[in-house]
């Protein structure tokens, strides 16, 4: 079993990292619930929702990196990663950041891959283009991800998926604990 995973929100939970990395950057006193709501239908879309310009994009990448260095993974998200053959990431989170908290706390040697989408070149998500490149590479059963925009590409390359602590999202399969990955989802396929 491969299983290709979005980062923020579905491996670690960098949600109140990324919420006040927005905050910061919009000079604002915004709600962070309502923020959060924001930020799960995809950043471009609060970008525009709070008026913020894109070209801002690299300021918030960089304060949200600063702010997620004391982000946990999610609970019980080792034994799900070791009960699986190769697993890979491909987020919209710089690399460095994203290798940093895999280190951090010894997941980084469940990875046989991490794609930076933007760093490497390629469209955001919903864009396909990342995942045909892990295709290239490599085969793919199952795409994990928290929001929508991770689940798109997978739907569309005909990949089940498993739509992390989201309900209101198309997919194969829905958790809201890792506890439940190997009962629910691996023993199902």
């Amino acid at each position: 079993m491969n299983v290709l995973w979005d980062f923020d929100g579905t491996l670690f939970d960098t949600y109140p990292a990324l919420v006040e990395g927005f905050v910061n950057l919009s000079k604002q006193d915004l709600n962070r619930t309502e923020v959060l709501r924001w930020l799960k239908k995809d950043s471009k879309t609060a970008f525009k929702h709070y008026g913020i310009s894109e070209e801002l994009r690299g300021e918030y990448q960089r304060l949200y990196n600063m702010h997620s260095v004391n982000s946990l993974p999610f609970d019980h998200i080792e034994e799900v990663l070791a009960a699986v053959d190769e697993n890979v990431i491909v987020t919209h989170r710089e690399k460095d950041s994203t290798l940093m908290l895999l280190e951090k706390f010894d997941l980084l040697k469940y990875f046989q891959e991490v794609v930076s989408v933007e760093e490497q070149g390629f469209t955001r998500k919903p864009h396909t283009a990342s995942y045909e490149y892990v295709l290239k590479t490599r085969h793919i059963d199952l795409v994990v991800g928290d929001r929508d925009l991770d689940l798109i590409p997978a739907r569309g390359l005909n990949i089940k998926t498993v739509a992390f602590q989201n309900p209101n999202i198309t997919a194969d399969f829905h958790i809201d604990h890792y506890a439940d990955f190997i009962p629910k989802v691996l023993n199902h396929l």
